[in-house]
Parts: structure tokens; C-alpha cells; sequence
């Protein structure tokens, strides 16, 4: 059986964290972007982090946020990855003592190939859905068939992921991940433990059933 892994980005609460968990979600995402409707402040961060079982990645989301508030961030909050939403470069994101993933907005095939190869050192890419103004949680999907057949790095695909698209998803991108924030939502940072279940039910079900044969198992 391959294995395709589930983010459940946009936290806020720890029983929404603890539902993920409880689902078989593999990582969470909190949001330090002030201006996003799911940011969370260092405390609840804090406290939703301190309620993880062990084997739980926590992944703290950034949006050109500066090397200071990257590292007051990390010296409240012992997060593992760290995911950059903007228009950081390589060297932005490097240095800060955690491994990161690039999210970058998908627009044609040949660009992302170019994004891609300008972070070599990156642990993975998140590919979502270009919306101008926005650095993502669009809640919009992208055309799938521009995401590369050997894009280098492990890809985490989002953007306007669903219980109901998310099994599709798999079997026409073969992702390593898989990212919701919105398509698990009751309001915006709320999530809901059923859907929470019924989307990683999916993801599952994609890699058990006869398209799962054919899902690449990339690893970090």
C-alpha cells in the first residue's frame, strides 16, 4: 500500500488539533499571518503544540515574515516545519534551525518547474491555487494537470481540497500530502470532526483502491 500523507491546516483550537489526530491526520498547521482569518497567537499556538501525541508534526505557517519573527516565534512555540507562504527566497527560508516546505501558486507547468528548482534545500513544495492578492487559503482548486510529473521534490498538493475531490486529487497528481483548511470547516478556523474524518477516509481510500497502485510513495 502507498502512502499519501494529510496536513490539517489552520488551527486554532486544540480539540480541532486533538480531531485531527484522533482521524489519523500525519501533521497540523497553525497560521502566524496576522492578516489570515485562522492566525493563531503564540499562546494558543503554544498550547495546541504542547497537546500533540508524539509522531504529530507541527508546522507553523509564514507570510514574509521577517528572521526575527520567524525566531520569536520558535523560541515560544517548539514547532517541526516550517511552510512560507510568500515571496520569501531560498535564503529567507533557510537558516532557522527547522527543516521548511515553499508553498508557491500554481499558474503554468514551465513556472513552477522554475520555482521549484530555485529551492533546492526545501524538504518539499505545497502547490496551490493562484489567486492575485491572496498567498493562499483560497478555497479554490487549480488545474491539476499543471502540477509536473517529476517536479524534484515531494509534493504537498492544496488548494480547494474536499471529502468530496480529495480521492480524485490523489489519483490524478500522486502527491506525497495532501493540505485542507477550508474543506473541513464549519466557519473560517473551525473545523468539524466528521469532515475532518471523512477526508482523511478518502485520502486512505485512494491509496488502498486500484488508482492507489499507481501513487508515487516520494519521501523527505
Amino acid at each position: 500500500m502507498t502512502i499519501v500523507r494529510s496536513k490539517i491546516c489552520g488551527i486554532t483550537r486544540i480539540e480541532d488539533a486533538l480531531a485531527a489526530v484522533a482521524a489519523g491526520a500525519d501533521a497540523i498547521g497553525l497560521v502566524f499571518y496576522a492578516k489570515s482569518p485562522r492566525a493563531v497567537s503564540l499562546e494558543q499556538a503554544r498550547a495546541i503544540v504542547r497537546a500533540l501525541p508524539p509522531f504529530v508534526t507541527s508546522v507553523g505557517l509564514f507570510v514574509n515574515a521577517g528572521r526575527e519573527a520567524v525566531a520569536q516565534t520558535l523560541a515560544q512555540v517548539p514547532l517541526d516545519l516550517l511552510q512560507f507562504h510568500g515571496d520569501e527566497t531560498a535564503a529567507d527560508c533557510e537558516g532557522h534551525g527547522r527543516p521548511y516546505i515553499k508553498a508557491l501558486r500554481v499558474r503554468s507547468q514551465d513556472e513552477v518547474i522554475e520555482q521549484i528548482a530555485a529551492y533546492p534545500n526545501a524538504s518539499g513544495v505545497l502547490l496551490d491555487t493562484y489567486v492575485e492578492g491572496l498567498p493562499g487559503g483560497t478555497g479554490a482548486a487549480f488545474d491539476w494537470s499543471l502540477v509536473p510529473e517529476n517536479p524534484g521534490l515531494p509534493v504537498i498538493l492544496a488548494g480547494g481540497l474536499t471529502p468530496a475531490n480529495v480521492r480524485e486529487a490523489i489519483e490524478r497528481v500522486r502527491p506525497y500530502a495532501v493540505d485542507v483548511s477550508g474543506g473541513v470547516e464549519i466557519a473560517k478556523g473551525i473545523k468539524d470532526a466528521g469532515r475532518i474524518r471523512a477526508f482523511i477516509d478518502q485520502v486512505r481510500a485512494a491509496c488502498d483502491g486500484p488508482a492507489g497502485a499507481a501513487v508515487h510513495n516520494q519521501t523527505f
